[in-house]
């Protein structure tokens, strides 16, 4: 069994800060891919952020300069720091990762998703 828990949402003014992070736990062996993805309703899910195992980022081109994915490794945990919020950026976001377990399958996960509201 894997876990993969976000924490971090919440009501934010448009300007302001968030955190979220996102712990994976449970069978792991290893995990090639921590990211960030995001919907609003009525939408697709999209890509915020994503950090490889090698620490390369990739982010969504909306997000850039604003948005800044790390990881602690040792914790199996993703953080998105989120600066210069805008209602746009109003959505769910689900923690992904790519990982193998310990019975050596590859495989994704996601979490339960965390709110974002960005309201005055």
């Amino acid at each position: 069994q894997v876990h993969v828990v976000e924490s971090g949402g919440g009501l934010v003014q448009p300007g302001g800060s968030l955190k979220l992070s996102c712990a994976a736990s449970g069978n792991i062996f290893s995990i090639f891919v921590l990211g960030w993805y995001r919907q609003s309703p009525g939408k697709q899910r999209d890509m915020v952020a994503t950090i490889s195992s090698a620490d390369g980022t990739d982010y969504a081109d909306s997000v850039k300069g604003r948005f800044t994915i790390s990881k602690d490794s040792a914790k199996n945990t993703v953080y998105l720091q989120m600066n210069s919020l805008s209602p746009e950026d109003t959505a769910v976001y689900y923690c992904y990762a790519r990982l193998v377990t310990t019975d050596w399958a590859t495989r994704n996960y996601w979490g339960q998703g965390t709110q974002v509201t960005v309201s005055s």
